[in-house]
């Protein structure tokens, strides 16, 4: 039976618990809440660095982020779990994006997931950069939020030409035609240096993988999954 894949801006609930489930969404500019958080860092980086220093910390922070970015969405999105509990994580943080792609309400990452990832990413760097982690770790967070922004817009933006086209042909395809290839979405190029790239950017419009999608259910069924496909929709009940 052929994958369940919405083609319309709509929504399913995870959550019977309306807190959860206000939580699991986002609005798309919640990545601009790091903007504050990214200004202090590079502010920090050139007191303590030099403009010199900083700028070179700052670029690497950014390619930094879309290698992080690559892995998280390859080795974590993607793998493919056994156990239940399992399938039932991997299902709220990646898979009900590849059911509902349009989505728009969990095309970015609410702060509740978020908050703790920065805090994390901004201890290692602070472990392995020692000194140099200001600078570096704005420039990581700039990635992360052109990232998120990136996303929205791929699925969301329509632009006839220009390299943004391209990329929004790049990351589609991976939706609808190949979800084990095309792992960069902010960019292809370590795609290119792993050898995940599309073998080509055709899009296939009736590819088998793409059904029509069932009338929007907005309540989870007796704690099941509402989707035909995915029996992993949480609920707290």
């Amino acid at each position: 039976m052929a994958r369940f894949v919405s083609k319309r801006d709509e929504s399913v609930r995870l959550f019977d618990n309306p807190l959860l489930e206000y939580l699991s969404r986002a609005h798309p500019a919640t990545p601009l809440f790091y903007l504050p958080v990214l200004s202090y860092f590079a502010y920090v980086g050139v007191v303590e660095q030099g403009w010199l220093l900083a700028g070179g910390l700052f670029g690497s922070g950014i390619l930094l982020w879309t290698l992080s970015e690559y892995w998280i969405h390859r080795g974590l999105f993607h793998y493919e779990p056994k156990a239940a509990w399992a399938k039932r994580l991997h299902y709220l943080w990646h898979g009900v994006h590849h059911d509902y792609p349009r989505d728009h309400t969990r095309l970015v990452l609410p702060l509740l997931f978020s908050v703790p990832l920065a805090f994390l990413f901004y201890g290692l760097l602070r472990i392995v950069a020692g000194s140099w982690h200001p600078a570096l770790f704005a420039g990581f967070a700039l990635g992360y939020i052109n990232y998120d922004l990136t996303h929205y817009a791929l699925h969301h933006l329509h632009v006839r030409n220009g390299v943004f086209r391209w990329l929004r042909k790049w990351h589609l395809r991976h939706h609808f035609a190949d979800e084990h290839t095309g792992y960069g979405v902010s960019t292809p190029l370590w795609d290119f240096v792993f050898r995940t790239q599309h073998a080509t950017l055709h899009l296939p419009m009736h590819h088998p993988a793409i059904v029509s999608p069932p009338a929007p259910i907005q309540e989870p069924l007796n704690g099941e999954s509402p989707l035909p496909e995915a029996p992993f929709v949480a609920s707290n009940g």
